[in-house]
């Protein structure tokens, strides 16, 4: 049996109670919804939701409840990485405290053993340089690949999960780049020698570095369906192997959007290391929408509100409205949809967070891009997300919620 709990970033349950998400979905008169439901071993729905609940002082209470969700269950979490590597990068940027050196300070990587490569310019930047900064802008406007892998190796395979492990988030490994070919497994646990310049004069170096991470997690079904599209483009008729892929736990992502998007609310050790300003650049780009942004700009998405926000909205390529806003991180890959959400709207005092994960691949075969994303898996948690901002839009709260904070 599901149970809802009032939780603690994740940790120890204080309360059970009657699972207002399972009914709410269970009994939804929508048709798609129910088909995916009735169906737990083929589209494997995990969603969690959060209700808060404001006190006369404005502290949030938070109340988590769960359909589906299994920690121990594998899936791929493709882009969603890229969240707790922006976070981990202005982290480190903090802990090495030196003197003009932050996120916007013009960062070159190197190039050590092949097949890494280097990079000087981003002429997608107002300066033409690359930064902390505007990788993260990247990442969460259009969740660009390079962006994250220049992070990556930035962090180190070692450090960045070692962080979160000491944090409490324990069902993941980050442990590979992205859309790179030539990284094995050893490939990636080298990374590139960085360094961060003002003007002609060094800051800080970074020498490329080793180091290996991979954790026991005791995952179930890391090795999937009946075939894959291999290097070469040919079929290969065996299971595909995830085992050595990157993983991160529908409730570590869900935990890890709370201490971003509510730090107080958690014990200090599960904390990130951020300062006010961090939060406000983290707030301000992680509800941006492309159209919004100048630098970078992405005019070929001027009409595409959604791209990157699959709650409410993922079905459809209507603008979205002013009043609403959804800091999140997406993810799609291998059939494998997943978005991680706090939903906002200003105008009727509505906020919640929300994180969802479906597996879309009805033929079984990995790598051949044939998977129910239109179809089924974008409509499915573009209704979740509609289900639960209009259970929230009736929802009686005692306290209407300041959110003047978070507002753009």
């Amino acid at each position: 049996m599901a149970f809802a709990v009032l939780s603690f970033g994740g940790f120890t349950p204080l309360k059970a109670q009657e699972n207002l998400l399972e009914k709410l979905i269970h009994f939804s008169s929508d048709s798609l919804l129910q088909a995916v439901i009735a169906q737990p071993e083929t589209y494997q729905l995990q969603v969690i939701y959060t209700q808060i609940d404001r006190d006369e002082n404005q502290v949030p209470a938070f109340r988590s409840f769960y359909l589906g969700v299994d920690s121990n269950l594998y899936f791929y979490p493709a882009s969603t990485v890229k969240f707790p590597a922006a976070v981990l990068a202005l982290e480190k940027l903090n802990e090495l405290s030196i003197i003009g050196l932050d996120k916007s300070t013009p960062m070159r990587t190197g190039q050590g053993r092949s097949p890494q490569t280097s990079v000087s310019k981003d002429s997608s930047a107002a300066n033409g340089l690359p930064s902390i900064e505007h990788y993260i802008k990247k990442i969460f406007l259009v969740s660009d690949n390079d962006a994250f892998n220049r992070l990556y190796e930035f962090l180190g395979q070692a450090w960045l999960n070692r962080r979160l492990y000491e944090k409490g988030y324990q069902q993941s490994r980050i442990i590979h780049r992205l859309s790179v070919s030539g990284f094995d497994l050893e490939g990636n646990r080298y990374t590139n020698p960085v360094g961060f310049y003002t003007e002609d004069s060094l800051l800080y170096h970074q020498a490329q570095a080793y180091s290996a991470y991979y954790p026991d997690l005791n995952l179930k079904k890391e090795v999937r369906g009946k075939g894959y599209i291999n290097s070469e483009d040919q079929l290969v008729q065996a299971p595909f192997d995830f085992r050595h892929k990157n993983f991160v736990s529908l409730q570590d992502l869900h935990d890890m959007l709370r201490a971003v998007m509510f730090p107080e609310s958690i014990p200090s050790e599960a904390r990130f290391r951020l300062r006010e300003s961090d939060y406000q650049f983290l707030w301000k780009y992680m509800s941006m929408l492309p159209r919004e942004s100048d630098y970078p700009a992405y005019p070929e998405l001027a009409d595409w509100d959604s791209y990157v926000k699959f709650f409410l909205f993922g079905d459809s390529k209507n603008a979205m409205p002013e009043h609403i806003r959804i800091f999140n991180k997406v993810g799609d890959a291998y059939g494998f949809l997943t978005d991680v959400a706090y939903v906002v709207d200003f105008e009727n005092g509505v906020e919640f967070l929300l994180a969802a994960n479906i597996h879309v691949n009805a033929d079984g075969v990995f790598n051949d891009n044939q998977y129910e994303y239109d179809t089924i898996g974008f409509p499915v948690l573009a209704r979740i997300g509609r289900l639960m901002y209009d259970y929230e839009l009736k929802r009686a709260r005692l306290v209407k919620p300041d959110l003047s904070r978070f507002k753009p």
